[in-house]
């Protein structure tokens, strides 16, 4: 996403501000975690099982088993980062529960937290994980239905899929804003609070 793209980005945001009182936060991560974690884990355990046919079969000296052993390792290390990059080995569940809680984070230090009339609103985007999430303070938890905020996700996931990043989160800025505007209308006395600048991480 180039600064172009990310200006549009702003633009929409800044119009759909306009008509309400909620400040809305647009944060794309390219990945929600490294997940280097389970490749060392897999690499370090099938290591374990390399003395055992050596053992069994062979004469080999301990010292000469532990070399092996070592060099498995490392190989087996080389060979899972590589082909595991990505979080391939990780389950789905795990990825976006690591996403949640990436957003959770950004939410509180994005100031969402801070605005006047608790209205922040935090749209999240992790990238590898193919995961999207609105999330919404306090001043407006309950007042709109889960399904109409999962009802903007999906299209902007669709686009995203078919690399239209930019497209699908313009269109879901501004139906956030539609949304907003009916729950949360625009007073005579609002301020913009926070910057409407693309996040990226």
């Amino acid at each position: 996403m180039d600064e172009q793209d990310r200006d549009a980005i702003a633009e929409a945001v800044a119009h759909a501000e306009s008509q309400t009182a909620a400040e809305i936060v647009v944060v794309i991560d390219h990945a929600a975690s490294s997940y280097r974690t389970v490749p060392v884990v897999m690499a370090l355990s099938l290591s374990l099982l390399v003395p055992w046919p050596l053992l069994a079969m062979t004469a080999t000296s301990a010292p000469r088993i532990f070399l092996t052993q070592l060099v498995c390792a490392a190989l087996l290390l080389c060979g899972l980062l590589w082909y595991g990059r990505g979080g391939r080995f990780v389950p789905g569940f795990v990825k976006r529960r690591r996403a949640h809680d990436v957003a959770l984070r950004e939410f509180t230090a994005r100031g969402l937290t801070r605005t006047c009339g608790r209205t922040g609103v935090l749209f999240y985007v992790a990238i590898q994980e193919r995961y999207a999430e609105i999330l919404v303070d306090t001043g407006l938890d309950g007042k709109v239905d889960q399904a109409v905020w999962d009802g903007i996700i999906e299209p902007a996931l669709l686009a995203a899929r078919e690399d239209r990043l930019r497209d699908g989160l313009i269109d879901a800025v501004r139906a956030v804003g539609a949304v907003l505007a009916t729950h949360a209308p625009r007073m005579a006395d609002d301020i913009d609070e926070l910057p409407n600048k693309v996040v990226i991480l």
